[in-house]
């Protein structure tokens, strides 16, 4: 997507106590400060946050070194609202309720060669939503960079022969529908799946670094949520392949009864 040209600010027709001001994302990206973390990823933070800047850091620098690699060229840029007005993307200082509904959980521009991607900590307002936003976008940059594990393929591939019950999101559940049915395009639905089911392990064992997740938390209604022992043999994979950077861990535990 191409970088939106305009005014640069812009005030909406809103009492002054209600008022939010708007930018382009070009003015926003020229203005905030851009940091990178210890593990090469560049991101900077503009208006007002729900999460402190120490959290964005240590969110950041969860990213193991090889999948951080893998996003080059990349700057994230955490912001109060990115906002669709008409074909254009507009980024508000903080939360108005009168831009809320046009708001977008990110937006990607392509800039100067690079790309930007702009993500609305005010629309989630809670660590867990906002992380998760962040490495599902991690996730999938990563899969479309450096493609899929054969080793996960072989599994999750395995687990879907076996009927293993559910999925980790809509896209994964959907294409893996498609691959087990007989017709046309099999071997891209397939491979659809694997690129689906890879990007979203990526994203649940990035978000069990940084936090303590309840399995339960990622359920959606769309879809029956992946099997607990199927998800766990999949992210232990996923730690096999990009084992976590120093000063996080990662375990499994599962809730005992009674």
């Amino acid at each position: 997507m191409s970088e939106n040209k305009g005014s640069g600010r812009a005030r909406h027709a809103m009492s002054p106590a209600a008022q939010a001001v708007t930018r382009q994302p070009a003015d926003v990206i020229r203005e905030a400060p851009v940091s990178q973390a210890t593990n090469g990823i560049c991101y900077a933070v503009s208006g007002q946050m729900s999460i402190s800047p120490g959290d964005v850091e240590r969110m950041i620098s969860v990213v193991p070194q090889p999948i951080a690699t893998a996003l080059e060229r990349k700057a994230y840029y955490f912001v109060p609202l990115t906002v669709n007005q008409g074909d254009q993307t507009i980024i508000a200082d903080r939360y108005d309720v009168a831009l809320s509904d046009n708001a977008v959980c990110h937006r990607n521009l392509e800039l100067g060669g690079s790309q930007c991607v702009f993500i609305s900590t005010r629309l989630m307002d809670d660590r867990f939503s906002i992380a998760f936003e962040f490495y599902i976008n991690v996730g999938h940059a990563f899969v479309e960079r450096a493609g899929v594990s054969r080793e996960f393929a072989d599994l999750v591939w395995k687990q879907a022969q076996a009927s293993v019950r559910g999925e980790t999101s809509l896209d994964a559940w959907e294409s893996r529908k498609f691959a087990g049915a007989n017709g046309a395009d099999i071997e891209k639905h397939k491979n659809d799946y694997f690129a689906a089911a890879f990007a979203d392990a990526i994203s649940i064992y990035l978000l069990s670094l940084f936090l303590d997740v309840d399995y339960q938390d990622l359920r959606e209604r769309d879809y029956p949520l992946l099997a607990p022992a199927a998800l766990s043999e999949r992210l232990r994979k996923i730690a096999d392949l990009f084992p976590p950077a120093p000063g996080f861990d990662f375990a499994i535990y599962y809730r005992r009864r009674g």
